[in-house]
Formats: structure tokens, sequence, C-alpha cells
């Protein structure tokens, strides 16, 4: 085939000229087609057809004189590729100048799962030795019982190499020596112009010396290209022996994101006085996907901090955590501002973040669920939330009077929260005073 290609080659140069750079490499270029030839001149005669061999004889013959004549199109013309894929859809045994892995192989499959391969070669190999039916089907079945033909019955020891692999079976112990790899590289290399896709498969124990003398040896023997691959160096491979323990691939999380136009919940909220808003993302089944807190007060603290916890809660819904875990890990979490709301179905919030999660709970999770983080049944004639909101006996912040609790809002409307406690501050001249703890902040 080679020989045939570059005939070929040669004969379009008689055209088209040859390619770029050939006059500069004339002389090394016909010394490369001359060893190409001679080693066609020096197949053995056994085990290869006596038609076969004048076939490549002659091509190689034509494609020197022609090539001498007018150069070549092409500097190279043949690789040998591993067609893996394709072998596997044509049930090939193996491919390329690869031996087989083992007889009998584990596939993981993309899609999950494995599949069990067994070389279909072997019953015919065993009629080749000269096995009768009843020796071979014990043979057979010992070699998928064990996943190694080693200690069959009625096997000689001298046909054990015919079935060597490239890997080790786990009840055997025999396999390719990496060397033997190179040789069989070694004897195709001369008839191929560009190098060979093949591993040279060697043990996991194998040493860094070893390795170079593999390379070395591989210069001496001519190759253009050596890959190696140690069994196991990797945390996934998609061939096993038979009987290898499969590595369990590692957990992938995956994220279900919302559509790019999805419905929303926008709901306002007053905790003690500090309004803000909540908006759910919805899923095209109702359930919730991603949560926005809008604080009224932009800019302060809280703010940033309540947009930079919903967006890691917007993350945990859509890698499908259940709202039912968050709801009871977060519901009465009680740090400041805290205090009543005008929710009836939660008319006490120990927090912004308790208030938010009972309220998902209200909206989307079962009545005994709400009933457990402490989420009031909504009566059916209540019309309006301000109706069940009860009266605070005490003042809304500790140090106020009844008097000036009536101007709460009034007081607090652009108050921050107290950088030391956490409560509502109040208003004070140019300044904010804490009624918790006394904290003076804001003053210029």
């Amino acid at each position: 085939m080679c020989g045939e290609a570059y005939l070929a080659s040669a004969r379009v140069a008689e055209g088209m000229g040859p390619f770029p750079g050939y006059a500069a490499n004339r002389e090394p270029m016909l010394e490369v087609i001359a060893m190409h030839r001679d080693a066609a001149h020096r197949i053995p005669t056994r085990g290869v057809a006596s038609d076969l061999r004048q076939a490549a004889a002659e091509a190689w013959d034509s494609a020197f004189e022609c090539g001498t004549a007018a150069g070549f199109r092409n500097a190279q013309v043949t690789v040998l590729a591993p067609t893996g894929t394709i072998g596997f859809m044509m049930d090939c045994d193996t491919t390329g100048v690869e031996p087989d892995l083992a007889l009998v192989k584990v596939k993981r499959l993309v899609g999950g799962g494995t599949i069990k391969i067994v070389n279909q070669t072997v019953p015919r190999a065993l009629a080749k030795l000269g096995y009768d039916e009843p020796t071979r089907t014990e043979i057979l079945r010992h070699l998928e019982a064990t996943g190694s033909i080693e200690g069959a019955r009625g096997l000689a020891d001298e046909h054990l190499p015919v079935f060597d692999c490239a890997f080790k079976a786990i009840a055997g112990t025999r396999f390719i020596a990496p060397l033997g790899h190179l040789r069989m590289m070694g004897a195709v290399q001369p008839f191929l112009s560009g190098a060979i896709s093949k591993t040279v498969n060697v043990p996991e124990d194998t040493k860094p010396e070893e390795i170079e003398n593999l390379f070395v040896e591989g210069w001496k023997l001519g190759l253009k290209s050596i890959a190696v691959y140690r069994d196991n160096c990797k945390g996934s491979q998609p061939l096993a022996a038979a009987g290898e323990k499969a590595a369990e691939p590692a957990f992938q999380p995956v994220r279900r994101k919302l559509p790019d136009e999805r419905v929303a919940i926008t709901h306002k909220f007053s905790v003690e006085g500090q309004e803000g808003y909540v908006t759910v993302g919805l899923y095209e089944d109702g359930k919730p996907g991603e949560l926005f807190i809008t604080m009224a007060k932009e800019g302060s603290t809280l703010s940033g901090v309540m947009d930079a916890f919903a967006t890691a809660i917007s993350l945990t819904l859509q890698y499908g955590v259940p709202l039912e875990f968050l709801v009871n890990k977060f519901s009465h979490v009680r740090f400041e501002p805290s205090g009543w709301t005008n929710n009836p179905q939660i008319p006490y919030a120990k927090s912004i973040i308790d208030y938010i999660f009972r309220w998902l709970a209200a909206k989307f999770l079962a009545p005994e669920d709400q009933a457990a983080v402490g989420v009031q049944p909504l009566a059916a004639d209540e019309t309006s939330p301000a109706a069940a909101l009860p009266q605070p006996r005490q003042p809304a912040l500790p140090g106020l009077d009844a008097g000036e609790a009536g101007h709460m809002f009034v007081n607090q409307a652009d108050a921050p929260s107290c950088p030391t406690c956490g409560m509502v501050m109040v208003r004070s001249g140019a300044c904010y005073k804490c009624g918790n703890c006394g904290t003076v902040h804001g003053c210029s």
C-alpha cells in the first residue's frame, strides 16, 4: 500500500511537480525510498504469500524508478492509525498493530455502566492449534470464569504465549513485555512513511529508568514515535482487564439553571421596621430556583451581606439541595434586627433570615412542614395582613417610651444597623444612636 501510494505520488509529480522543498531534499528522499524498497525485498518467505511479496517488491521498484525521474508530490503518504472506534463498530478484537489488552475486558460506557467483551478469536486459535471441541469448550469456560486462560485444563504450556495480551489478567501472570511492543512496531515501521499510533503498555510498577530505556530501544529500531502507557496511571481508563475493581467515578454535581424567561414572586417584608424585598425565581414546575434579597437601605453592610447570601442560596437550590433542608437549617436563626412583622403567618421574626425562610416555607412547603417551623395557618376570612397584626406591648426599641414609639418609623426611616450589636439605630440630630448599647455613629 505504501509503495503504491509513493508510485501514485511520483506520477502526480510528473504533471504538477514535486512538493515544495523537494529539490533541496532530493537525495535524502531517494535514500529513504531506497530503504523502503530494500525492506520489501527482505520480507521473509515464511508466512507471506509469494504473490503478495512479489507485488510489494514491484510496487517499490516502480516507485523508486518513477520518483528518481520526476520526484514526489508528497513527502509522506502512509501512517498507521488505531481506528479504535471504527474497529469496535466492526466487531474487531484488535485494532492496528495493537495486541489485545486482555482476553476478557470490561469497557466503561460514556453514558454510564459497563459491558464485558470476550475475544472472539480464541476459539479459532484453539482450533488452529489442534484442540478438539470438548477441550475448547472447557478452556473457554475457564476463561470466562477467571478472565485468564492460564491454568485451563487441557491447554499445553507451550501454547500460552499465543494468548499473551498487553495487560496481565487478575488471575494470571503472563503479559507481553514492553520490548515486545517495540519489536512489533520495528517490524512494521519500514513499510510506513509516517509514525505508528500505538501505545507501549508497561506495568504499573515500571520505574523511570525502564521507560527511558524503552525510548532508547525505540530509537535503535528506527521508530518515529513512542507513546508509553503505564497501567492505572489515570484516574479512569476506558478498558480494564476483567476482574479488576473498577474505580467508582467521582460524583459530578449538575446545576439546573432556570430558563432565560421565568416566573417570579416578589414579597415585601418588614422586620422591626427594617424593610426589604425578597424575589423568588421559579422553574417551570413551580419550584423555587433562585433568590434575591433587596434591603430598603441600599449600600448598607446588611444589604451587601444579604445579596451575597441570596446568591449562595440560589446556587444550592440549582444544585439540588431540597428547600426543606434549607428551611429547617435557617429558621429561628436569632440576630438583630428582630421583632414584629406585618405578616400574620409570621408575626414575630428572630432575624431577617428567620423571616425569609419561614416565608419560603409558607409559600412552597406542605402544611406539616410549615407547622414544624412555626408558620401560622392563614384564616380563610383574613383578607388583609394587617387584620391579624398583633400590637406589641413593649416599646419597639429599648429606651423609648410610648410617645417616642409612635414616631419610630419617622425616627429610623434612614437609620442603619448598629455596628456593635446589630440593633436598628435611631436618628439623634446629625448622628445615629443605638438604644440598646449606646453606640453613636455617623457624626460628621
